[in-house]
């Protein structure tokens, strides 16, 4: 199953992972070459472990196959540009496998775009006006992405032309009804929300429905303690309610039980770097 799918997340109570990660995509230093990545963000992995990754500042996005040495541009790599065969700055993609296409956040076009994902020589704006950082699909197709700007999650059904908030849309703040510059979203087979709430270093559980959120990760001020986050990023639920959060500037992904107060380190946290047991700024 793909990753960020509730279906793929059955996960040990016990697990443990390498300490030693492997590189699957760059790794060649920054650079546009086709065996380089710069400033990589949002990631999505297929059935088959083929990984499409947002290149931030390479305006593009990458398909790695599994074992590949270098990667295929599947969209954008046209330069800079706000043209239907560029992209500026994409955060993330995800795949839509009902219609065989990319689904892209083109941040600093302020749109969200769907790429073919075969031969694609240029992509259709389907949402415009949006800062969006993250997005995600569910199992009945809707599509969620955040709007940095709005400080809200939204929801967009298919067939239905008017989105939906499900989580913050209060204005920015640090109240358990608003967001502060929220970034990635997870749901879950409930269809809750899981959004990791940036600028008030914590993450979020939205129930479907909910007026306001749960705490459900951080949220003990900006720091490195077990009980902190620092500027929290990518995030993935499993089928406990454990959460896993890439916990940016501390340079670890954590581990958070349900209804837990404080989360362990499980990859990371061995201070900021390039060797195979440090991250740097994990997305």
């Amino acid at each position: 199953y793909p990753l960020r799918s509730p279906s793929s997340t059955n996960i040990h109570l016990n697990a443990r992972w390498q300490q030693n990660g492997i590189t699957v995509a760059g790794g060649n230093r920054q650079g546009n070459g086709i065996n380089q990545l710069s400033y990589p963000l949002g990631l999505y992995g297929d059935d088959d472990q083929t990984i499409y990754v947002a290149d931030q500042s390479n305006h593009r996005i990458v398909e790695w196959k599994r074992g590949a040495t270098s990667g295929q541009v599947v969209a954008g790599g046209n330069g800079q540009g706000s043209g239907d065969h560029q992209l500026n700055n994409p955060y993330d993609v995800i795949i839509d496998k009902e219609r065989d296409s990319l689904i892209i956040c083109d941040t600093s076009n302020r749109r969200v775009v769907r790429w073919p994902r075969r031969n694609g020589t240029s992509g259709e704006t389907i949402i415009s006006n949006i800062l969006c950082v993250g997005l995600t699909m569910d199992d009945n197709g809707s599509l969620y992405v955040t709007d940095d700007v709005k400080n809200e999650v939204r929801r967009y059904r298919r067939g239905e032309s008017q989105e939906t908030v499900v989580a913050g849309g209060n204005g920015y703040g640090n109240r358990l009804d608003q967001l502060s510059s929220p970034s990635y979203i997870f749901i879950d087979r409930d269809h809750s929300v899981y959004v990791s709430d940036y600028g008030n270093h914590r993450v979020m559980k939205w129930v479907e429905g909910a007026k306001q959120g749960i705490v459900v990760a951080g949220g003990q001020g900006k720091g490195n303690g077990l009980t902190q986050l620092s500027s929290p990023r990518g995030v993935v639920v499993d089928q406990l309610g454990t959460v896993y959060v890439a916990d940016r500037w501390n340079d670890r992904i954590m581990r958070w039980p349900k209804g837990a107060t404080q989360g362990s380190v499980i990859v990371g946290g061995n201070g900021s770097g390039g060797q195979s047991n440090q991250l740097n700024w994990p997305f």
